[in-house]
């Protein structure tokens, strides 16, 4: 599904983000990106939806090469690639409905597939009693369970999730796990950056390790290692 080949982010002669990344993900899978602040993680993701371009390589999306994809292409992109954040950049003038919506507004969807499909993916992931609650009634679970709804809406074929439980304590971080997890059997392929030790030991998925911009591991089934 996702292919880089031998792909590079270089943003100046001491600033190397990534350093020739061959990596290829396969449609449906659940791959956990492990490595410290500034290894790469959060750089590997934005190429992803063409937000940033490679120095150096290729990426391609099916057999698509995005790297060389024209600019009013771009929003076909990004509606099949779904965003997580640790922060949930909810819009705090909006209810939970509503935030869910903007996503499909924004796609260019009608009032009525708006009024079918908000519902489905708020019962989906809990949160059918909070569609009128307005983020500062939420708990942080709560925020990003509706974050994660809003990436989901537009029916994604994949979903980067970048550090969503960073804000989270322990009880609301199991939730958001078992959520993805849940997202993944239904067919989406789920791409999680972490530094959660404990969440990737318990996963049992595949896990990439970067350091320093570099893949220094790729195991099937893989442990957080310092």
């Amino acid at each position: 599904m996702i292919f880089l080949d031998n792909v590079s982010k270089i943003y100046s002669e001491t600033a190397t983000a990534l350093k020739g990344i061959t990596l290829r993900i396969k449609p449906k899978e659940f791959v956990s990106l492990v490595g410290p602040s500034g290894s790469g993680k959060t750089t590997l993701f934005k190429l992803l939806i063409r937000e940033e371009d490679p120095s150096e390589g290729k990426i391609f999306f099916e057999d698509v090469d995005i790297t060389g994809m024209a600019a009013k292409d771009l929003p076909y992109l990004r509606r099949r690639v779904g965003r997580v954040f640790q922060d949930y950049r909810l819009l705090p003038m909006k209810n939970t409905f509503e935030n869910v919506a903007f996503a499909m507004e924004a796609a260019g969807k009608t009032k009525e597939e708006i009024e079918h499909d908000v519902p489905q993916v708020l019962e989906l992931v809990g949160l059918a009693d909070k569609s009128n609650n307005f983020p500062h009634e939420l708990s942080g679970g709560e925020s990003q369970r509706v974050a994660i709804a809003r990436a989901l809406v537009n029916r994604p074929d994949v979903i980067l999730a970048d550090e969503p439980t960073g804000n989270l304590d322990p009880t609301n971080t199991w939730d958001i796990i078992r959520l993805l997890e849940k997202i993944n059997e239904l067919g989406t392929t789920v791409m999680l950056a972490t530094h959660d030790k404990e969440v990737i030991d318990s996963l049992g998925r595949r896990v990439v390790a970067l350091e320093k911009g570099e893949v220094i591991r790729d195991e099937k089934k893989g442990k957080y290692e310092e």
